[in-house]
């Protein structure tokens, strides 16, 4: 028996390039349990993995802003406040910085994603004195969200839904964000290239980064072996 995975998306399903390795194709659509991605993606994003994957779509996205299991959509966070954090960022000089590019955030529905090469000093400038954000940096975006709303208590909501305990997961992930999952989830494993945040909650390191841990991981736990 296989256990649930709770995955993440970018920096653990991905090569080092950012695209998605194509083992996952090879390795979650006949997984024998539950699989929640879990992911600071707009929500479109991983149930479009998910169904490319062939798999229900158990995803936890926006950080854990957004839930959706059995059907069922749950939307866990207000808008507001990093809406209008972010309009200061912006009326004092700031810069989303993704260009012309607007799907970022185009479908975030609980929080805005400012580019990795923004000001983070006034972006978190801002956010302190508004008081009522917190920015999480995932080293692919800063994420300004609701404090309170993490993908860890998104993973205790998807795993009430399924009738499972949390501690039955494992999870695999590579930063900050996943800090919370990694507390919720029975085991925890960051991926070789996890920032500091991740390698201290995580149960095990891993020797191999980005999808090459994970996919070690999910080989190993298939053949009965923990890696």
């Amino acid at each position: 028996m296989v256990p649930p995975l709770a995955l993440d998306i970018d920096g653990t399903l991905t090569t080092a390039d950012g695209r998605l390795d194509p083992r996952v194709f090879e390795l979650l659509p006949d997984w024998e349990a539950p699989v929640a991605l879990a992911t600071g993606k707009a929500f479109p994003y991983p149930v479009a993995l998910a169904g490319f994957l062939g798999r229900e779509a158990t995803v936890i996205a926006e950080n854990g802003g957004v839930v959706h299991v059995d059907d069922e959509t749950s939307v866990l966070a207000d808008p507001a406040a990093p809406r209008a954090v972010i309009e200061t960022f912006l009326e004092r000089g700031g810069d989303l910085g993704w260009g012309d590019d607007e799907t970022v955030n185009r479908w975030r529905e609980t929080e805005v994603a400012v580019a990795p090469d923004a000001d983070e000093t006034l972006l978190r400038e801002v956010a302190i004195a508004a008081g009522s954000v917190e920015v999480v940096d995932t080293g692919y975006a800063f994420h300004v969200k609701s404090p309170g709303v993490n993908k860890g208590d998104g993973l205790a909501r998807v795993a009430d839904a399924l009738g499972v305990d949390p501690a039955e997961f494992v999870a695999v992930g590579d930063s900050e964000n996943d800090v919370s999952t990694f507390e919720t989830a029975g085991t925890a494993y960051a991926v070789a290239n996890a920032d500091p945040a991740a390698t201290a909650a995580a149960d095990v390191v891993l020797e191999a980064a980005y999808m090459d841990g994970t996919a070690a991981v999910l080989e190993a736990l298939r053949s009965g072996l923990a890696p």
